[in-house]
């Protein structure tokens, strides 16, 4: 199975690309998941990136346009997107609000299976606590599959992180759904 993990936003769409297989008696003791009945693998990661001084028009586009190109290259089953929990910012909430709009149109029309998980579902099941900060969740995620956020010039790869634990979290809660 093939899952897209989405962190949505205008300026910055986090993604994050995993297969998960069952493991054999060999890779069960080496999976990301340590010692599971299955192996995650991490195939792709990065983020959709709009400029900020795009109309919003152009910059919803600009989000369809290369998710659609993500989603023809690797064809995934499953799309699994962070849900709007909470928001102090009413204006970042709306924005988010489209962008999300934009992913879940693209990915109906392509055939992909939606889920949404709130932050605190995807703390809860990939941090271990519904109240893990950033800090634990990117250290949880970089340690899993054995990856580094860029170093220099300010990236957003918080975005990535939270995009990959969104798929982590979908692989645990569709096993648990499918017993």
């Amino acid at each position: 199975m093939l899952i897209l993990g989405i962190d949505p936003g205008t300026a910055t769409t986090g993604y994050g690309l995993i297969k998960v297989r069952s493991a054999t008696p060999k890779t069960a003791s080496r999976d990301g998941d340590r010692g599971k009945d299955r192996v995650l693998e991490l195939l792709d990661y990065g983020l959709i990136e709009t400029e900020k001084d795009g109309t919003k028009g152009e910059r919803l586009a600009k989000i369809y346009e290369q998710f659609t190109v993500l989603v023809k290259k690797h064809k995934p089953g499953v799309m699994a997107i962070e849900r709007i929990f909470f928001f102090s910012n009413a204006k970042t909430v709306i924005n988010v609000g489209q962008a999300q709009g934009v992913l879940w149109l693209a990915a109906q029309q392509m055939g992909v299976q939606i889920f949404e998980y709130t932050p605190g579902q995807v703390k809860l099941n990939v941090g271990g606590s519904g109240k893990a900060d950033k800090n634990v969740m990117k250290k949880v995620v970089f340690d899993m599959f054995n990856i580094e956020a860029p170093v220099g010039k300010k990236t957003h790869f918080d975005n990535v992180a939270d995009a990959i634990a969104i798929a982590v979290c979908h692989s645990k809660l569709a096993r648990e759904v499918k017993k």
